[in-house]
């Protein structure tokens, strides 16, 4: 996975009424958008809004039409109810911009994309099947601002019809809608009346007939009072029109007629063309937007403009984007505001990140060309850096992406078969990404991607929508390789996205070998025929002699669950490749793969690879887990709505297989980030009966040295939060955990018997979920290891809070902790309010003789402390040599560990001291620990200087050896 907004499609359809109706979050984006709404509320102040490129609020009426041409107040108020309805329609926000902040507005965020102009000689010439890259402008032909559109052409003649079309992603959608809410809110005066129109709706009508004004009124209520003033509104009546593709044209006058009447009922389809043609309301100005391949279903004498939507051409409309959409106010909030709040500064800092990478790596600027794939950018910084709604996960997000750009795209509404764009996308591409992914390699010549295309196509109808595909959305998958040393091939336009697309390709079973097409329609066959000939061989051999011919037959019956074999083989085998992808040793010490992700959307920091340099070999980390993601009931249910359904019965044996598989490989032992990886993998899948099947066995979680941000310990606790069994270890150290991360794995913590929370910076907030921890009825942790974390007194007394209530811990381990003399006095005094504790390390914490002193005594008068280590402390001679005295003088109680020698022996603990010391030489105060190991070094050699016993002095000797090493490493005097 190496790769280092688009504001989502609206979905316009039939069927929404009169009534204002309630918010549903399975409706995609603004479906049914076209429909009138009721609102009451009146039009509040308009929407802070940017704009980078021309604003439509730049717009001036044509001169001589300032008067206003629907007077009186009965027409002004139908106007008005008509804005309000239509604003508070095209406000709504789908479910996927609502993680943006429950006050995230898309017109505040608008930035307007780069419109080309162009001629009908560009339109006409012949392209390059895959001319990917993006052209640049005509010379003498600047890019055209959204004021400008209906501005007089390079002849002076007026223009009233502007057909505005790009491929999938540029924002075809955005740009409609955001010029619809700036008419709303006043931000369009050029127009007094502005009627917009889903083609998609239209089509749905079929030949049904209605006049112009019928649908009008149908879709918009208010608008019944003023429709015979239509007619004299001229160009200030705006007609928008979208998703041209949707619809089927006829031109000819012998299939359409002339009409101008705008009562006479006609074919949808009929008033569209006389519109155009300019026979119906002849002066009105009209806006069409299309995919490339059906600019031609319009003549081009009845068209005054062409305009390429080019998205983000411009690396600084990428940035600005970026710079809009990530500094939300409410961006930090999470669902039902649970969740911590990212500062400015966080914010801030992932916007210079992800500038620098669009400098610096030219190949996620060409993605971000499309500004769909800004969007995507966006939805993943987000999951990855802010709480996570819950359900939400990184396939959810890929698939919510696609049905933003594909929900009810058909990839040709004159071809018969009405095959949906995604399910066409999904056979084609998703073929060149499985290809891709088995071979391990991310860059495809154009024979590679030719291949893919069209292998299969026969008929003149499969050509014909190959080509559809190629205009309107092979740029939507593929994009030119910028990068040097692979010239001529094509890469995904997101890498993630070779991934999603394997995968899809995989759980939608288009990935069949020979046999299987082979065997299927046999099997098929003789399903069919089998009983039918055996039936009649079985009269036939009660008159003839043929009795052994109805048992050949009968053999037959045995062909389909043949065949039946031969598909679960296939799925086991696939079942095979996902987890041997999943846990390849090539990749065990590399990031996880949600790091993974994030560094290729924000950069690596360092020097870049050397393009003479060999490259490392492709990690497809998330194809695994985008094979599980899909196999869960709500992504498939997505999935059905853009044409792709998942038949349960199909996606529950590929769970079978997967499980089968997961539970001879996945009881190995891995490395964190792998381990970290396999989590993941359950939690895209979304599954908790799977998952707790498969991770039943799991005994250790270690994920130490894990960057465990908020997203990652979400994974963690939703995948092990609600499991059964006792986890024998927790190791979280040095996971740069907060307390929000500790409070969302607390039902881990309440799991597991030894819990090692080490080098996590937690301070005295932590404590205070750490207390309520141990004071949980449920807790069964025995030791908890909380050394290298600046604690301090404060700290420790919300812990002795929690030990005074528990009644399972038994080892703890407050090492360089920052007690200091307060908090060693503050153990001391409360010490015996737990009466289950065996050992207690406070060492290196800078308290002196008098704390230490307090808190040995009340060690040795402890019911159950065996064991206080106190070494590493700021103590005298006398300090220790008292420490050495009361564990002489005092039968019982617990033993004292100051220092690397009992009298003239070795402590039995040396080796647990310097183990410590060598463990923490990064992260402790080079200085202070060279100091303490001197004067260990040193009381070791007067004690072998006092004894006589060779043993001893051989121990003594040995220990000297390792204390002199770590100096030497500590760059310390070795003697």
């Amino acid at each position: 996975m190496r790769w280092g907004c688009h504001l989502p499609r609206a979905s316009w359809g039939p069927g929404l009424g009169r009534v204002l109706q309630p918010a549903d979050e399975r409706i995609p984006f603004l479906i049914h958008w076209s429909w009138p709404l009721r609102g009451q509320r009146p039009l509040g102040p308009p929407r802070a809004f940017i704009r980078h490129h021309g604003s439509s609020a730049d717009s001036d009426p044509p001169p001589g039409r300032h008067r206003l041409l629907f007077q009186g107040a009965a027409a002004t108020e139908a106007i008005q109810q008509h804005r309000r309805n239509l604003a508070e329609w095209f406000s709504r926000l789908p479910r996927e911009e609502r993680q943006f902040g429950p006050t995230f507005a898309l017109d505040t965020v608008h930035v307007d994309p780069v419109i080309r102009e162009s001629t009908p000689d560009e339109l006409l010439r012949p392209t390059a099947e895959l001319a990917l890259e993006h052209h640049p402008p005509s010379a003498g032909l600047p890019p055209l601002a959204l004021s400008q559109l209906f501005d007089p052409d390079a002849c002076g003649r007026r223009v009233q019809t502007v057909v505005l079309y790009g491929t999938v992603g540029t924002g075809k959608s955005t740009l409609v809608r955001k010029m619809v809410l700036d008419w709303c809110y006043g931000r369009l005066p050029a127009f007094e009346l502005l009627i917009p129109f889903s083609c998609e709706d239209l089509s749905s009508l079929g030949p049904a007939p209605a006049s112009l004004c019928q649908l009008v009124a149908q879709r918009y209520t208010p608008l019944k009072e003023i429709l015979p003033l239509m007619a004299s509104a001229g160009s200030r009546l705006l007609f928008v029109l979208h998703g041209l593709e949707h619809l089927n044209l006829n031109f000819q006058l012998a299939d359409t007629g002339l009409c101008s009447d705008l009562e006479e009922p006609k074919a949808p389809a009929a008033i569209i063309v006389n519109l155009l043609r300019k026979y119906m309301l002849p002066e009105a100005s009209i806006l069409v937007t299309t995919r490339p391949s059906a600019i031609g279903r319009i003549p081009s004498k009845y068209v005054g403009r062409y305009g390429e939507i080019c998205g983000f051409s411009d690396t600084n409309l990428q940035k600005l984007y970026f710079q809009l959409r990530l500094n939300q106010p409410d961006c930090e909030h999470g669902a039902g505001g649970a969740g911590v709040s990212a500062t400015l500064a966080q914010h801030d800092n992932l916007v210079e990140m992800l500038s620098r990478n669009l400098e610096g790596h030219h190949q996620i600027a060409a993605a971000c060309f499309l500004p769909s794939y800004c969007w995507l950018v966006c939805a993943t910084l987000h999951f990855l850096h802010a709480p996570t709604p819950a359900g939400q996960t990184l396939t959810s997000i890929y698939t919510s992406f696609l049905r933003l750009n594909f929900s009810g795209e058909m990839l040709d509404s004159t071809d018969p078969s009405k095959l949906s764009l995604m399910a066409y996308a999904a056979r084609t591409m998703g073929k060149l990404a499985y290809e891709g992914v088995s071979s391990r390699k991310t860059y495809f010549s154009e024979e590679d991607v030719r291949g893919c295309l069209e292998a299969g196509i026969k008929t003149e109808e499969e050509f014909q929508l190959l080509h559809v595909f190629r205009r309107d959305a092979l740029r939507f998958f593929l994009a030119p390789c910028v990068e040097p040393g692979h010239p001529g091939t094509f890469v995904f336009t997101v890498p993630a996205m070779q991934e999603y697309l394997a995968a899809l390709y995989i759980v939608l079973g288009l990935r069949k070998t020979t046999l299987q097409r082979v065997g299927k329609e046999v099997a098929e066959f003789v399903g069919r025929v089998g009983e039918d000939v055996s039936l009649v061989l079985g009269i036939m051999a009660k008159l003839l002699p043929l009795r052994a011919l109805p048992l050949l037959f009968n053999l037959l019956k045995v062909v389909p669950r043949v065949f039946g074999r031969v598909v679960g083989k296939s799925r086991e085998a696939v079942a095979q490749a996902m987890v041997l992808e999943m846990f390849r040793e090539e990749d065990y010490y590399n990031d996880d793969v949600l790091d993974q992700i994030g560094a290729s959307i924000l950069g690596v920091e360092g020097p870049r690879r050397h393009p003479d340099e060999p490259p490392d070999d492709e990690v497809f980390e998330l194809f695994p887990m985008f094979m599980g993601g899909l196999l869960s009931a709500h992504n498939r249910a997505v999935l059905a709505q853009l044409g792709c359904p998942i038949k349960t019965l199909d996606a529950l044996e590929n769970a079978q297989a997967i499980k089968k598989k997961l539970g001879k490989l996945g009881r190995q032992v891995l490395p964190p980030s792998e381990l970290l990886d396999h989590l993941f993998f359950h939690y895209e899948f979304q599954n908790q009966r799977f998952s707790a099947e498969v991770l039943g066995s799991l005994r250790q979680l270690n994920l130490a040295g894990v960057r465990m941000t908020p997203l990652k310990c979400t994974v963690v606790a939703a995948v092990l939060g609600s499991g059964r069994h006792a986890l024998d270890e927790v190791n979280l150290a040095s996971c740069q955990l907060d307390p929000m991360g500790l409070r969302t794995l607390r039902p881990v913590f309440l799991r597991a018997r030894k819990l090692g929370l080490q080098l996590n910076s937690l301070g005295p907030e932590a404590c205070k979920d750490l207390r309520d921890l141990l004071l949980h009825d449920q807790c069964q942790v025995t030791t908890l290891r909380l050394s290298n974390n600046p604690l301090t007194a404060a700290g420790v007394a919300l812990l002795m809070e929690g030990l005074a209530g528990n009644t399972s811990l038994k080892h703890l381990s407050l090492l360089h902790t920052g007690l200091g003399d307060e908090g060693l006095e503050l153990l001391a005094a409360q010490l015996d309010r737990n009466q289950q504790l065996q050992e207690l390390n406070v060492a290196y914490n800078g308290a002196g003789d008098t704390a230490a002193l307090a808190l040995a005594k009340a060690a040795r008068e402890h019911p159950s402390l065996e064991l206080l280590h106190l070494y590493f402390n700021e103590l005298s001679s006398e300090g220790r040599q008292a420490l050495r005295d009361m564990g002489s003088t005092t039968e019982g109680g617990a033993r004292v560990v100051v220092s690397l020698t009992e009298g003239t022996a070795v402590s039995e603990y040396w080796s647990v001291i310097l183990g410590e010391v060598q463990r923490n030489l990064n992260s402790w105060d080079r200085g202070r620990v060279r100091r303490h190991l001197e004067l260990l070094l040193r009381d070791l050699e007067d004690n072998r200087g006092a004894t006589l016993n060779p043993w001893r002095k051989a121990q003594l000797l040995r220990v000297e050896s390792e204390v002199k090493a770590l100096l030497e490493q500590l760059g310390g005097p070795g003697t």
